[in-house]
């Protein structure tokens, strides 16, 4: 008999209470729940005004009604912290005097365009009529133009044709061709033929002027000369580019004369061009290209033509992830050991760390990062935020931060949220991993409780003590939640994400399995209730886990890796797995994919083992998810299979379907939970 099991997580809706409506008889629960990821809102992208007075935000706010986090952009004033919203939108930019605020918006099925909003008369006018959505907007020096990416849809390439159509007739569409190496993008689908190119417009309005061509792909950020007569930016115009992901280089555009100039030739990538504001100097991040699966970028100024190259913050051993100039001082972004951090850049090159502790601008899990901006005078605006709360935004100014947005505090103010503490491990080889416990609402010391193993993906980067929906559903259930940063996690030093170069996924399951029992020994876990999930990377280690041990009750492997082989061939960037991640072409070393492939080890699986996926994940295609569970039911492991219909690899871009995904994973674990 043919079995086939087949969840789709829309039907776990059911899980999810809609909120309460006014005469509702039933009071809101005191603890989290899946319907509370409607009523969250959180900053991002704070762009703060170039004398410090304002900041403008995209503030992401849930809406049952349409079951998204639509984006609106907000001011506050920084001495008062008077908020006001301006417009429906996102990216918002300020103009060099901070008069006006460029922006991005459009009505639903139609391509989003730049508009200015005038800030003392709130006057807002449409600049744009474009085909497709500009990206990277930079405002010119003088500010009369706006200069701005967009991607040129091309033809594409074809063989042949059909016959002529008679008149009326209804015909089936025509064929289709790829001839890319990278034809799919997770989030996107098949990429459409055309290229990525440079604009400029008038900030009063008008038609644009294409400033690029050519078969390449021009990438902001776009940023200007101080007197406004050239661009840069970054760009891989290599004859065999789409098999160098690793690869791009700086260039320069002489607006007056259309030309060309490559500032740097070097091997690796280089990109993030922030030039000085009096000329002279530009800073750049870049990392080289040669063949290990990860390398953070380091920090480096140069000449403005090209010149006299050296590196800053030479004994920061961290990737350096954003950079800016707030005056004539250099600041650089980075993750800290679970952390987001910014540093004051010293003429000499040493790094300061602020005291500004920044979290990422998302709610599904913990993942370290920030956003932020700085002001001439060097007021810094950030993305903060704690365990207990989603991002709000702070400013640190003089040495001081405050707070100037609560957009959570009334609502969950009223919840029985989740605490963490800090848990740390250390590997059977000596190793120390880094990692926390979430704690059930209400938690009393010394009380043993179901414990979940959540995994992060990356693998190439990092969890922090920070606001999570999933975690505190998890918790709210009543199990603790325990999130280690296991090698190969950033923020801990190049040497220790190296560490599982073409060796991934060992030695995680070391790091991990030390966690776990850290979490027994600190009288937390239940040793009889151990649970695991994790998605992408974490959701291949899970996999991997359950061919390596008994110790878990149940598990969920979230959007995993299973075969490397299919992996490298089926995911979206191909040029890039193979080459980068497994060290040679699948081909190449089929008997060494097999042995770190999860497949290898169904016939040692005995733990029940849901598999759960998007249904149009590109990065980890479905097809992986349903070879694990196809063997798993081969193996007579009990396992489902759960599809989230049209969500991308990142699975939760619709908050009924993100509580759904959680209430089924609950649900497993709920079904071998020993009472």
């Amino acid at each position: 008999m043919r079995h086939r099991l087949l969840i789709s997580a829309l039907l776990l809706t059911a899980a999810v209470q809609a909120p309460a409506q006014d005469g509702g008889t039933a009071p809101p629960s005191p603890l989290f729940t899946g319907a509370d990821l409607f009523n969250l809102a959180y900053a991002s992208d704070p762009q703060i005004s170039p004398d410090g007075r304002t900041v403008a935000y995209v503030r992401m706010s849930g809406d049952v009604m349409v079951d998204r986090y639509s984006p609106a952009i907000w001011l506050v004033d920084v001495a008062s912290g008077r908020q006001s919203m301006i417009a429906e939108g996102r990216s918002p930019r300020w103009s060099p005097d901070g008069r006006r605020i460029a922006f991005v918006a459009g009505a639903t099925g139609s391509a989003p365009q730049i508009h200015v909003r005038w800030v003392d008369s709130g006057d807002t006018a449409r600049i744009t009529g474009l085909a497709t959505a500009p990206l990277d907007m930079s405002w010119s020096p003088d500010g009369r133009r706006i200069a701005y990416t967009m991607t040129v849809v091309g033809e594409g390439a074809s063989f042949g044709k059909a016959p002529p159509k008679p008149e009326g007739a209804q015909w089936a569409p025509p064929l289709e061709v790829i001839d890319k190496l990278n034809y799919r993008a997770d989030g996107e689908g098949y990429v459409k033929p055309g290229f990525e190119h440079l604009f400029l417009v008038d900030a009063d309005g008008g038609a644009s002027r294409r400033l690029t061509n050519g078969a390449f792909n021009h990438s902001g950020p776009i940023e200007w000369s101080a007197d406004g007569r050239q661009l840069f930016f970054s760009a891989n115009r290599n004859s065999d580019w789409d098999r160098e992901l690793g690869e791009a280089d700086l260039y320069s555009l002489d607006l007056a004369a259309g030309t060309l100039r490559k500032l740097l030739d070097r091997k690796g990538f280089e990109g993030s061009p922030r030039p000085s504001p009096d000329g002279r100097s530009i800073a750049f991040l870049a990392s080289p290209d040669d063949g290990q699966a990860y390398n953070g970028a380091d920090l480096y100024l140069m000449d403005a033509n090209g010149g006299n190259v050296r590196q800053l913050a030479v004994g920061l051993d961290r990737d350096i992830a954003a950079i800016r100039w707030g005056g004539s001082t250099l600041y650089a972004g980075y993750e800290e050991r679970g952390s987001y951090k910014v540093a004051r850049i010293a003429p000499g090159g040493q790094a300061t760390p602020l005291s500004a502790a920044l979290v990422a601008p998302a709610l599904g899990r913990p993942y370290a990062g920030g956003a932020w901006s700085v002001a001439r005078d060097g007021t810094l605006v950030f993305t903060s935020g704690s365990a207990a709360r989603p991002a709000d935004l702070s400013v640190l100014r003089g040495g001081s931060v405050r707070q100037l947005t609560r957009l959570n505090d009334n609502f969950l103010s009223s919840k029985r949220l989740a605490t963490v503490q800090e848990l740390n491990a250390t590997a059977p080889d000596g190793t120390a991993v880094p990692g926390w416990i979430m704690l059930p609402p209400g938690y009393r010391e010394g009380t043993r409780v179901p414990l979940i193993l959540e995994i992060h993906g990356g693998p190439y980067t990092s969890y922090g003590p920070d606001f999570s929906t999933d975690y505190q559903l998890y918790a709210a259930a009543g199990y603790a939640v325990l999130f280690p940063n296991m090698r190969g996690s950033t923020g801990y030093g190049e040497a220790f994400s190296d560490s599982i170069d073409k060796t991934y996924p060992a030695p995680n399951e070391t790091d991990l399995n030390a966690h776990v029992d850290a979490a027994i020994a600190a009288g937390i876990a239940d040793p009889d209730n151990l649970f695991v999930t994790g998605g992408s990377g974490g959701g291949l280690l899970t996999a991997w886990m359950v061919g390596k041990t008994d110790r878990f009750k149940a598990a969920v492997s979230q959007k995993p890796v299973i075969n490397w082989t299919t992996f490298a061939l089926t995911a979206d960037n191909i040029s890039f797995f193979g080459r980068y991640w497994l060290g040679k072409q699948p081909w190449q070393d089929n008997a060494g994919n097999w042995a770190r492939s999860p497949l290898s080890l169904v016939d040692k699986v005995r733990t029940p083992t849901m598999v759960l996926v998007g249904g149009d994940d590109l990065r980890t295609p479905v097809s992986e998810s349903e070879q694990y569970y196809s063997a798993l039911r081969l193996a007579g492991v009990p396992t489902a299979l759960v599809k989230v219909p049209g969500a991308p690899h990142g699975l939760d871009g619709r908050p009924s379907q993100a509580a759904a995904r959680v209430s089924a994973i609950l649900a497993w674990f709920d079904r071998y939970r020993k009472k």
